[in-house]
């Protein structure tokens, strides 16, 4: 293309100078010169601009692929976050019902709490009762075996009628008719009632760490002479006499106490004689020891 343009020219400065002065046509030339140069400088700045235009081409196409390359991350980048918020959305949602949660653990935690302090303090009262219920127990069965050994050792007097054993109110009773050791009226100890106070005082001397009450007691007849205003001083004056008894026979004096019912404590109906005979008694209690009194709680 540079050779036709440079044709071009001389064929048009040959044409100029075949018709136009010289004066003219070194103008002309020297204008064509001119141009030409131009010419040459355009086509270069057009080359440059070409170049530079291939270069913007591709740093366009770098500049698209980077674009599209940004596009796509920001796309997955979108997705990410979407799938993101809802992982968010529901790890929030699992806090909150973890959080109910661990409220209501917490609340059932006191509540197990409290009711672990009340089955505590229960489980103690339980242990407390029980080991009350095995004293009561232990203490029933020691009592048991010595009320047993105690019959044993009373059968013969029990076989031949001069006394009579009996449990009253959890507690060993004898019973000795008065007809047996005293007349009517009277305090003193008749031979046939002392032989049988002796022989219980046998028995007492071997039975270690009890005590025995002596109680008097009289039928309803009611006694007033100057000595026994009533019936009262009359049972009285009588436990008193068995207990003096029976310390002559041995039995230590604070092991021994005494006590008159008058006829205020019957066993039997005072209707007729046979009634009447039967309330008229000592009796004699074997007294439980302190470690026996045992306060059982109430089922």
């Amino acid at each position: 293309m540079k050779l036709l343009r440079f044709g071009s020219g001389v064929a048009l400065v040959a044409i100029l100078a075949a018709c136009v002065p010289q004066d003219r046509f070194d103008a002309a030339v020297k204008d064509a010169q001119q141009a030409y140069a131009q010419l040459g400088q355009a086509a270069q700045e057009l080359e440059r601009t070409r170049a530079e235009v291939a270069h913007l081409q591709d740093a366009l196409r770098q500049a698209q692929a980077t674009a599209d390359r940004q596009a796509r991350d920001l796309a997955n980048a979108a997705g990410t976050s979407k799938e993101l918020q809802v992982k968010l959305d529901n790890a929030i949602a699992t806090n909150a019902e973890l959080k109910k949660e661990l409220e209501r653990l917490g609340k059932n935690a006191d509540a197990l709490l409290a009711e672990k302090g009340g089955l505590a303090s229960a489980l103690r009262d339980a242990k407390a009762r029980l080991e009350e219920l095995r004293a009561a127990q232990a203490a029933a069965a020691a009592r048991a075996q010595l009320y047993k050994d105690v019959l044993a050792k009373f059968q013969k007097m029990i076989d031949a009628g001069e006394l009579r054993i009996a449990l009253r109110n959890g507690r060993m009773v004898i019973q000795l008719a008065n007809d047996v050791l005293f007349d009517s009226g009277h305090t003193e100890i008749k031979p046939a009632g002392q032989q049988a106070i002796a022989e219980v005082a046998t028995v007492f001397r071997s039975i270690p760490d009890r005590k025995f009450q002596v109680a008097g007691n009289t039928d309803n007849v009611r006694i007033h002479t100057d000595r026994f205003p009533s019936n009262w001083e009359l049972s009285t004056a009588r436990a008193v006499e068995v207990v003096r008894f029976l310390v002559a026979q041995g039995v230590p004096p604070e092991l021994l106490s005494a006590a008159g019912y008058g006829e205020f404590d019957p066993i039997a109906p005072n209707d007729d004689a046979a009634g009447r005979a039967r309330n008229r008694r000592i009796e004699i209690t074997l007294q439980p020891n302190i470690d026996e009194l045992v306060t059982v709680p109430p089922s």
